[in-house]
């Protein structure tokens, strides 16, 4: 691409060249973004399992800019895609218009800054958030830089979106797409990104050199550092609320805390993390803790402290996870407090394993003709926060999960692999998390963190989003293809756990359903569906559901102190079989959810009884003070 010629061809009579290092930081920046472009489509055909063929585009527009012919080869690369040709037609002419305005501006700034006696063009417009930094726009490269990978990513995403097939196989393509834009653009590269450039000639290259101990710190842990986390520990400063162990086995501690009041009420709390994350996501700093807000309401809480997996428990089962885990768990809290029911609470995964758990002992006492026994409906009421259990929805990370990925999983860590079973590593969730939104979880910090020598603010949520957990593989392997690649949970007697076959409609406590409205991991609509499993009885006794919706996402929604004054929820008493109906009739109110479900809660917590004085029982002595062995232990 002969950027500079074309340049001098295309300029007005009297017009002053631009600077041979603008031309050379356009040219670099415009191959840059036409190779990213056709390596995004490249990927997407990948993704979608086609081959590339060749097709002739669409219609050309009139008097095309420099870099317009390059962008033929992204059309012949995604033609294997079914994108249809008047779709791709319109497309071009769309991009050919934008491409040219955008040209001609630049040259028109170039001329402007010459002092040719051009009038200044009116400056760009950068609202993304990466190039909102003052150099953009001071330096013409690289507003141009910016401008044009704006517009190939817009282009390149509606392209994406244009490609026809099923409903996997475009999400595919579009993640595919989106994750490629998103590295491609210019604030990431050094060379590119004025504002790393300039710090490092203020500071006299210090910001590169620090950056450079960066990078060499993080390939040594093997992650992007998202938060300084030498300023956090486990026990010192996150999950500090006073409690005891007073149960352990191989694969969780139960740790039971101090109460804040007098009394207490007669029926105590259990939570139920997710065993993909540790615990302490629900305690960690005094003034966000939902641990040290529930015992502040006068509950007597225990929490399970799942382990970290090694390679001892590599072979541990979804069965053992249900009966050994939260089963166990259940009847260690009915002992200690002398309770014949409790209130249980689940979170993300750990939602899941509670309500089978349940189910499981619902068929147990169902079998055994005490259908309505304490023994086998031990929940008084159960909270699920951002807790899958229909699968026919799970949103982005459905494109990760079809029969052939989860056979590969089978066979490499699974009960079926011929080496034996193995673990899934905590670093590759953790990994595919932060690459559900990259920008914000991976490149936000590879430019702070490496091209600017900045370290990463302090943060306890993302201190522990760090933090990462192993999962057994046969454990991750059956709730891999029997939730989210069959959805076998919601079929009553489809699936059979602990030698019982689960139905969740025989649960017959009250529940309580937490969804968060921007949540990528759990979409909210996809929560609302659990409404329906516990509806579907409804002559069980003591049924009833509530289902309230809060802002932001998987974490920040659920973590959301009432004295914060942060965001909202929305509330709906009526329940209508599908989600956007019941959003709405629903109404919003400002603040927190939090006090809706205490109220909910103390309706189902009995009266109140003193505080106990100490630690579990003369049968489950206190092992070590909170938050125990288990939770520290590194992937």
């Amino acid at each position: 691409m002969k950027t500079k010629k074309t340049a001098a061809a295309t300029a007005k009579p009297g017009a002053k060249p631009r600077s041979k290092a603008a031309s050379r930081a356009t040219g670099t920046a415009t191959k840059a973004g036409i190779k990213a472009a056709k390596a995004a489509t490249e990927a997407a055909a990948a993704a979608a399992g086609v081959e590339p063929t060749v097709a002739a585009p669409g219609a050309a527009a009139d008097t095309p800019p420099p870099f317009a012919a390059p962008f033929g080869d992204i059309w012949r690369s995604m033609s294997g895609l079914s994108l249809p040709m008047e779709r791709l037609a319109a497309l071009q002419g769309d991009y050919l218009k934008s491409a040219g305005e955008l040209w001609n501006q630049s040259l028109a700034a170039a001329g402007a800054s010459a002092g040719d006696g051009a009038a200044a063009p009116a400056a760009p417009t950068l609202a993304d958030r990466r190039f909102a930094g003052a150099e953009w726009l001071k330096n013409p490269a690289a507003a141009f830089n910016a401008q044009l990978y704006l517009l190939n990513a817009r282009t390149l995403m509606q392209m994406a979106e244009s490609v026809e097939g099923d409903a996997k196989t475009r999400a595919r393509v579009r993640f595919a797409v989106q994750q490629w834009i998103d590295a491609a653009s210019p604030s990431n590269y050094l060379a590119l990104n004025p504002e790393a450039l300039g710090k490092a000639l203020a500071t006299r290259g210090e910001s590169i050199a620090t950056g450079m101990q960066h990078l060499l710190e993080d390939v040594q842990k093997g992650h992007v550092s998202q938060t300084d986390e030498s300023v956090f520990e486990v026990g010192r400063n996150v999950a500090t609320t006073e409690g005891a162990v007073v149960f352990e086995n191989e694969l969780f501690q139960l740790i039971e805390y101090k109460p804040l009041t007098a009394k207490v009420h007669e029926r105590p709390v259990i939570f139920v993390p997710p065993c993909i994350n540790k615990y302490y996501i629900l305690d960690l700093q005094p003034d966000n803790s939902l641990v040290r807000h529930t015992v502040e309401q006068g509950h007597r809480l225990f929490v399970v402290s799942w382990r970290n997996p090694d390679e001892s428990l590599a072979a541990k089962t979804w069965d053992d996870y249900i009966e050994d885990g939260a089963i166990t768990a259940i009847r260690t809290v009915q002992a200690i407090s002398g309770a014949a029911t409790i209130n249980a609470l689940g979170f993300c995964v750990g939602g899941t394993i509670l309500a089978t758990a349940l189910a499981v002992l619902a068929a147990r006492g169902a079998r055994l003709g005490q259908p309505d026994a304490a023994e086998y409906q031990p929940a008084a009421s159960v909270t699920l926060l951002t807790t899958l259990l229909d699968f026919s929805d799970t949103g982005i990370l459905d494109i990760f999960v079809d029969e052939a990925s989860v056979r590969l999983r089978e066979m490499t860590i699974g009960a079926e692999s011929p080496r034996g079973p193995g673990l899934l590593r905590g670093k590759e969730l953790a990994t595919t998390f932060s690459f559900l939104r990259p920008n914000d979880l991976v490149w936000n910090y590879v430019v702070g963190n490496y091209l600017k020598g900045e370290a990463p603010p302090p943060f306890d949520l993302l201190y522990w989003n760090g933090d990462s957990t192993n999962l057994p593989g046969p454990m991750y392997c059956w709730y891999l293809r029997h939730t989210y690649l069959q959805d076998e949970l919601k079929v009553p007697g489809r699936l059979t756990v602990c030698g019982e076959k689960v139905d969740l409609g025989r649960i017959a406590a009250p529940v309580f359903v937490y969804a968060s409205r921007e949540d990528h991991i759990v979409p909210w609509d996809a929560a609302y569906r659990s409404v329906a499993l516990f509806k579907r009885r409804a002559g069980a006794r003591g049924r009833a559901v509530t289902f309230v919706l809060g802002a932001s996402g998987h974490i920040a929604g659920v973590i959301n102190p009432p004295a914060k004054g942060k965001r909202s929820h929305w509330v709906n008493a009526q329940l209508p079989e599908e989600p956007q109906g019941w959003l709405q009739g629903a109404s919003e109110r400002p603040g927190s959810w939090w006090p809706v479900w205490t109220e909910w809660l103390a309706g189902h917590a009995g009266g109140d009884v003193p505080a106990p004085k100490g630690y579990g029982t003369r049968d489950f002595k206190v092992i070590e003070p909170a938050p125990g062995r288990y939770v520290k232990a590194k992937a």
